[in-house]
């Protein structure tokens, strides 16, 4: 008896953290926890903003494609594939293809609470010239990634923060650009992110949605320019059947100085995302 008391009492701690840890499955940004063993999760991603034209107003969006396959507990890829239509005449196109792997160095677990850190690399190959300051990994530019992720999770309250640095990997062609330099070829950027539970209030099952609400602060700092920016981005967030994501997220920026897309127009995103656990066996 005392055996079976045991063994429910640790299904019950283990079932109430893990639903727990929904609120650190970021919109904008990456916790530092890994998709689940042996899964396999696909996700959409869209990101819709309008442009100002002298004549008229244009919907730019990209459209992303992701595969996040967790080889075991530490460690992840996920290759990437966008297509949009920011660059070029308004026509939607392929736009860049890249992987990002991450490694989970470090876990302390407990009752409730978890803190965990990550080291992350991502390179990604772009179809689109150089045309802002603002460097990311999401399709804007060749470049290369890497940083370090570090997430605390405490009850119903998640906050995490990343460091990372960004660069150009094909700066040789644009060096030989003559006109006036408008872009850097490498930064710092980082996130503050913080996500809290809002329902259920106590869980009973598996097949309860989850209802998180979730605030980022962006930012990003050129190495080799005078140039930065700070956004904030609040986002919901409903989790169904704990294998199912739909997030809904608003991005704006509060300060900065960088020539960049997102100065002047605010973006919406809006993702699904769904999760099949033990999808490689052994």
């Amino acid at each position: 008896m005392r055996k079976l008391i045991s063994l429910v009492v640790l299904v019950l701690v283990g079932t109430t953290h893990n639903q727990l840890a929904a609120q650190e499955l970021y919109v904008f940004s990456d916790p530092a926890s890994n998709v689940p063993a042996k899964s396999l999760s696909l996700k959409y991603n869209g990101k819709f903003m309008m442009e100002n034209r002298p004549s008229s107003k244009v919907l730019l969006s990209r459209h992303m494609a992701e595969a996040s396959i967790g080889l075991n507990k530490k460690l992840m890829f996920r290759p990437v594939f966008t297509f949009s239509n920011m660059y070029g005449r308004g026509d939607m196109r392929w736009e860049s293809a890249g992987i990002y792997v991450k490694y989970r160095f470090l876990s302390s677990d407990a009752i409730h609470r978890h803190f965990r850190a990550a080291a992350y690399i991502k390179g990604l190959y772009s179809a689109n010239s150089l045309r802002y300051e603002e460097l990311t990994g999401d399709g804007d530019q060749s470049v290369v990634q890497a940083g370090l992720i570090f997430t605390q999770l405490v009850n119903k309250l998640a906050v995490s923060t990343t460091i990372g640095w960004t660069e150009v990997i094909n700066q040789e062609r644009w060096l030989k650009y003559d006109g006036p330099r408008l872009f850097g070829y490498r930064s710092l950027n980082y996130s503050l992110s913080s996500g809290y539970l809002l329902f259920p209030r106590t869980y009973k099952s598996y097949e309860q949605t989850n209802f998180n609400f979730y605030l980022e602060l962006i930012g990003s700092n050129a190495i080799d320019r005078k140039a930065y920016f700070v956004d904030l981005a609040p986002a919901m967030q409903l989790i169904v059947n704990s294998n199912t994501k739909i997030n809904l997220g608003y991005r704006f920026q509060l300060s900065g100085n960088s020539f960049r897309m997102a100065s002047a127009a605010p973006s919406f995103s809006f993702s699904v995302e769904r999760t099949f656990f033990n999808t490689f066996r052994k």
